[in-house]
């Protein structure tokens, strides 16, 4: 992830140009950090694979449109962010059948409930990360979960340096303060 990226040319630019060669290097390059992208936002192992497959076949499909504007990477964030955001609307409209996710995290887990509060938790933090706007979840994305310099950030962004810092900043006391809300009350079934 801490690669340095050799992208000389934009990939959908160069699609569009009849060159899928820039493309074909993006995806075999990035494909794990789309991964771990979703992974972190609580997908599986086989959901985040799909989806990243969804982002990526989106950057195709949309490449006749697409307008190169700022970093690439952040482009394709958007759309990886957006792709999740889509498969959570999704998921919520679709009922869950009884017992269908926490059978297997609760096997691994010594103590019972344990998987409903980290569960809870970690609901909390995608919530968290998902009300933070484009900009800041962007910025967020790449100097705190994938550790990069902000200099290089700055560049591939095309903003100064002390904007990235300022975005971080404000990134991360968003995060706490959501976080160190009270968590909603849970419902008693019926």
């Amino acid at each position: 992830m801490n690669q340095p990226r050799d992208f000389e040319t934009d990939p959908l630019a160069a699609l569009r140009a009849g060159d899928s060669g820039p493309l074909e290097a993006f995806v075999v390059q990035e494909s794990a950090t789309l991964v771990a992208f979703f992974a972190r936002r609580g997908a599986d192992w086989a959901l985040a694979e799909d989806l990243t497959q969804e982002v990526f076949a989106k950057l195709i499909v949309r490449s006749h449109h697409y307008q190169p504007q700022g970093s690439f990477m952040a482009f394709v964030l958007a759309v990886a962010r957006n792709a999740w955001i889509d498969h959570c609307r999704r998921a919520s409209v679709r009922p869950q059948a009884e017992g269908e996710v926490s059978a297997d995290v609760e096997s691994r887990n010594s103590a019972p409930g344990a998987s409903l509060e980290q569960g809870e938790q970690a609901g909390r933090v995608r919530r968290a990360l998902e009300a933070l706007d484009q900009a800041h979840a962007v910025v967020f994305e790449l100097a705190v979960i994938q550790q990069r310099p902000y200099a290089e950030i700055a560049r591939d962004l095309c903003i100064p340096e002390g904007t990235v810092k300022s975005r971080v900043f404000h990134a991360v006391r968003k995060l706490r303060a959501v976080l160190a809300a009270p968590a909603a009350p849970r419902r008693a079934k019926s």
